[in-house]
C-alpha cells in the first residue's frame, strides 16, 4: 500500500485535494503584491530565529571586548561579528519595510479596484489590521539593537502614546513596562516584538487567506468576458504553487542581494545610549507623521479637564493618523453600493474614489517631504500651504481626467 493511499484511507485527501488544491486563482502581477506579503512575513520569521538565538533583551551593562556596554548593545555587536550575521540582520531589516511597502500597495490595489465592498468588508478590515500590527511590529523592534539611535527613536514614541489624553501614560506604561527606558522595558518590548505580535500577525494571515479561497478570488474585468461566472485562472496545486516557489526564490535573492549591498543600521555610528540625544529621522513609513510634528507649533495646547491637555504630540502623532484610519474603517459602511463583486472595478469608472485616494497619497508625500524641512530650508508657513493645495489640486486633476476617461466611454481593461 502506498504512503498517498494510507494516508488517504484516514485523511481523505482526496476530497481536501479536489476542494482546494484545485481551487483557480486569477494570474495578475498586481495579485502578487499579497504573496510578497507573505514572503517578507516568512523571511522575517526566519531570520528573527537566527537573531533571538543571540540576542539578549537586557540593559544590564556587561564586558565585551573589554569595554563596558549594555547587554543588548553588546550582543547585536556579537551578531554583527558571527560569519553572515550583519547580513541576516541586515536582511531581517529590509524585509520589515517590504512586508509595510507590499502591504500598503495591496491595500491600496483593493481601494481603487473597489474590492473592500460587501461581501469583502470582513478581509477589508483584516488588511487594515495586518499592516497597522505591520508597523507597530516595525516600531517595537526599533528599540532592540538599544544604541543612541534607537533609545532616542523610541523614546520618541513614547511620547506620543503618552500624549493621550486621559489614558495615555497608563497605555503606553504598559506597554512600555514603565517610563521608557526602565528595567523592565526591552524585555517588554521584546516579547511583544517576537511573540505577541508575530503570532497575531500570523492569525490573521491565516483568516485573511481562508477567507479569500471560501469568498473566491477576485478577478480583472476581462475575465468577465471571457469566461462569465467563472474565475478565469491557473488552479492551486500544482501551478499557483509552482509560481509563488519560484517568485518567493527570487524575493529571497533580491532581499539578500539588498541586505548585503545596503546594511542596515549600523550601530557602532551611534554607540551605546548616552547623554547625548543623536539627531534621528525615522524610517520612510514613520516619516510623514515625523514630518507633520515638525510643522505644528508648540503653541497648539487646547485644555482640557483635570488637568489634561491636547498637545502637537496628540495632534500629529494620533489624531491625524487617527481620523485617516476610521476613514478607511468606515468605507465599506459609506461605500456599500451593489456591484459585481467577482470583478474589479476601472478607476476611472469612480472619479471621486480614486481622486481622493491620489489626495491622499499626495498628503503622505508633503508629510514626508516635511521631515526634511531643515535640510531643505523649507518653512512652517510654506509647508503648510503645500499639505492643503497639493493634495486638494492632485484631487481636483484626478477628477477631471477620470471624468473625463470614463466620458469618452473607455471600456478597456486596464492594469488592476
Amino acid at each position: 500500500m502506498s504512503v498517498y493511499k494510507w494516508l488517504d484511507e484516514r485523511l481523505d485527501l482526496s476530497r481536501l485535494n479536489k476542494k482546494f488544491m484545485r481551487k483557480a486563482f486569477p494570474v495578475h502581477h498586481s495579485f502578487f503584491l499579497g504573496e510578497i506579503t507573505l514572503f517578507a512575513f516568512i523571511a522575517l520569521v526566519l531570520t528573527g530565529l537566527f537573531l533571538t538565538f543571540n540576542y539578549e533583551p537586557s540593559t544590564r551593562i556587561i564586558k565585551y571586548q573589554g569595554t563596558e556596554l549594555p547587554a543588548a548593545y553588546a550582543s547585536v555587536l556579537y551578531i554583527d561579528s558571527l560569519p553572515f550575521g550583519k547580513v541576516i540582520r541586515s536582511v531581517h531589516h529590509w524585509s520589515a519595510h517590504i512586508m509595510i511597502a507590499a502591504a500598503f500597495l495591496h491595500l491600496l490595489r483593493i481601494l481603487v479596484t473597489g474590492a473592500y465592498k460587501k461581501p469583502r468588508e470582513i478581509n477589508w478590515y483584516i488588511g487594515l489590521g495586518l499592516l497597522g500590527l505591520a508597523v507597530v511590529t516595525a516600531f517595537t523592534g526599533y528599540s532592540l539593537p538599544y544604541d543612541a539611535y534607537a533609545v532616542t527613536a523610541t523614546q520618541i514614541g513614547y511620547g506620543i502614546g503618552a500624549s493621550i489624553p486621559y489614558v495615555g501614560q497608563w497605555v503606553s506604561q504598559v506597554m512600555f513596562g514603565g517610563e521608557f527606558p526602565t528595567l523592565r522595558s526591552l524585555p517588554r518590548l521584546y516579547s511583544i516584538h517576537v511573540v505577541w505580535l508575530p503570532l497575531t500577525l500570523l492569525a490573521l494571515i491565516g483568516l485573511h487567506m481562508l477567507i479569500m479561497i471560501k469568498q473566491k478570488h477576485t478577478q480583472p474585468r476581462y475575465a468577465e468576458k471571457i469566461a462569465p461566472g467563472k474565475i478565469l485562472g491557473v488552479p492551486m496545486m500544482p501551478m499557483q504553487a509552482s509560481v509563488m516557489g519560484l517568485l518567493f526564490l527570487l524575493y529571497l535573492g533580491v532581499l539578500f542581494i539588498l541586505g548585503g549591498v545596503f546594511i542596515a543600521h549600523p550601530i557602532e555610528a551611534y554607540g551605546p545610549p548616552g547623554a547625548s540625544t543623536p539627531a534621528v529621522k525615522p524610517d520612510w513609513y514613520f516619516l510623514w507623521i515625523y514630518g507633520i510634528l515638525q510643522m505644528i507649533p508648540n503653541s497648539w495646547v487646547i485644555p482640557l479637564p483635570w488637568g489634561q491637555e491636547i498637545n502637537p504630540e496628540f495632534i500629529g502623532g494620533v489624531l491625524i493618523p487617527g481620523i485617516l484610519g476610521l476613514a478607511a474603517v468606515l468605507l465599506p459602511l459609506l461605500d456599500a453600493r451593489k456591484t459585481k463583486m467577482r470583478y474589479l472595478e476601472l478607476p476611472s469608472h469612480h472619479p471621486l474614489r480614486t481622486s481622493v485616494t491620489v489626495g491622499i497619497l499626495f498628503f503622505f508625500f508633503v508629510g514626508t517631504l516635511a521631515g526634511w524641512k531643515q535640510e531643505l530650508g523649507l518653512s512652517n508657513a510654506v509647508l503648510w500651504t503645500m499639505l492643503i493645495l497639493i493634495p486638494l489640486a492632485s484631487a481636483a486633476v484626478t477628477y477631471m481626467l477620470m471624468r473625463s476617461i470614463y466620458g469618452k466611454g473607455d471600456q478597456t481593461e486596464t492594469a488592476g
